[in-house]
């Protein structure tokens, strides 16, 4: 995105004053029609934000240039507490690892959200009317002296004030003995899967009680440990088909035709390592902190720490296209690891017709790539630049050549400030940033395809 060119717009932004780290934000989704937005934080919080809908007379306003609603706070609710497995002696936190919408089939929407150890299935309705002229209640729900009724009535529903409900549907438990770090979705609408570091299981969405197993990478011996799975994901439109990534940086897609238990992968996706440039650090920084399947199903998008990599699952020998985040950072590995920044878990999203990729990186800085030209751009995510409509400016991190006027030193960059969260509009160009405890939502006006440089 050039300099000249016109950058997305502020659509909405939430911001608090301060900081607790029950607010801060540790997941981010739209749900299939992008009206819906949930967020979850580290205080076991749901905050469910709605797309307005715009009168005729904005919409007519705005409509040339593809500007939308703004979200508004829809509802809110604590979906999880702090537990304690007594058996163990550990303590469960209530921060909402995942939040996973499921397809519409009415009035009401689905969505799941775990923490590290119970997934739990909510439901979120609406209700404007309400139900009167009981024959055995009176109007403050108390109910009648008998003999005081004479007559019987028909009870008639009138309406009244908009009331969203959010009612727990299901509770899956018991399902995993370390952390849940991913769920998912499958496209038959039916079942869902959630993996923690060392299994994933899949659930039927009508059975709590129950799950089944479908890979264990567990050894027999512990010691014999060599790697966790770090993320797992359904394919968008084959129902037998998952992958999941490991912390060697590999990605194994299997098959639920070939076996039940998908211990043996049908295809492993992996980049041959260069000796030359191998360190100390190579195996932590290669660790795949995030997997998704492109909309199309056809490519796959993986974010390690310092590249965000293109993978064609009909090419297994390595990716097609490699992203280079923040690749500055590679001479401060040492003090990365000192503060534990380089175990940090940067997620990666797709725009709607798979064109363009989104990853975060520090000091509030996230990055947008066009595919057909490999180009990229900065941007910023921060509070001076948050009123409504504000534009955004590209960012440049100085590393050394010729210095511009507004670019930041590597050696000023705020690690503490990290985008690790976001999602991206299923169809249009709107996106949802979490920064720290804030949400920030900006709409492109134009194809970001047009300003990506």
């Amino acid at each position: 995105m050039g300099e000249d060119a016109e950058s997305p717009k502020i659509n909405h932004t939430f911001l608090r004053d301060y900081v607790t780290e029950a607010d801060v934000i540790s997941t981010v989704e739209f749900n299939q029609t992008g009206d819906l937005l949930a967020t979850g934080d580290k205080g076991g919080r749901v905050v469910i934000f709605q797309r307005e809908t715009e009168s005729k007379g904005e919409s007519e306003e705005v409509g040339e240039t593809g500007d939308s609603g703004e979200y508004n706070v829809y509802s809110t609710f604590q979906s999880h507490e702090p537990d304690f497995d007594y058996l163990k002696s550990l303590e469960i936190e209530e921060k909402i690892n995942k939040i996973r919408w499921l397809p519409q089939q009415n009035a009401a929407h689905f969505l799941l959200s775990t923490n590290d150890k119970t997934i739990k299935l909510w439901k979120v309705s609406e209700r404007d009317k309400r139900p009167e002229g009981y024959n055995l209640k009176d109007e403050e729900g108390r109910i009648k002296d008998i003999s005081t009724i004479t007559s019987l009535q028909v009870p008639v529903l009138k309406p009244t004030d908009l009331m969203v409900e959010v009612r727990p549907r299901r509770v899956f438990s018991n399902g995993h003995t370390y952390h849940v770090n991913s769920i998912s979705v499958n496209s038959d609408g039916e079942t869902y899967l959630s993996a923690d570091d060392l299994r994933i299981n899949m659930w039927h969405l009508g059975i709590t009680d129950r799950s089944f197993n479908i890979v264990d990478i567990k050894p027999a011996n512990m010691e014999d440990l060599t790697e966790v799975i770090t993320a797992a994901e359904f394919h968008p439109h084959h129902c037998h088909l998952f992958v999941y990534s490991s912390s060697k940086g590999t990605l194994r897609l299997c098959d639920m035709r070939a076996s039940a238990l998908c211990d043996r992968h049908t295809k492993l996706f992996e980049e041959p390592e260069d000796p030359g440039s191998r360190s100390f650090f190579s195996e932590i920084i290669s660790s795949v902190s995030d997997v998704k399947f492109s909309h199309s199903g056809r490519y796959l998008l993986t974010r390690d720490y310092l590249t965000a990599k293109v993978w064609d699952l009909n090419m297994d020998k390595g990716p097609v296209e490699t992203y280079q985040v923040h690749e500055y950072l590679r001479s401060k590995l040492c003090s990365l690891y000192e503060n534990d920044c380089i175990f940090d878990k940067f997620e990666c999203v797709w725009n709607s017709s798979d064109s363009v990729i989104m990853t975060g990186a520090y000091n509030s800085f996230f990055r947008m790539f066009d595919r057909e030209t490999g180009r990229g751009v900065t941007l910023e995510a921060w509070r001076e630049s948050s009123k409504p409509r504000a534009v955004l400016r590209t960012r440049r991190v100085y590393n050394g050549g010729k210095r511009r006027r507004g670019d930041v030193g590597v050696d000023s960059l705020d690690f503490t400030k990290k985008i690790l969260h976001m999602a991206w509009h299923p169809s249009e160009n709107i996106i949802a940033i979490a920064a720290t405890n804030n949400l920030y939502i900006f709409q492109d006006r134009v194809n970001p395809e047009a300003q990506v440089q």
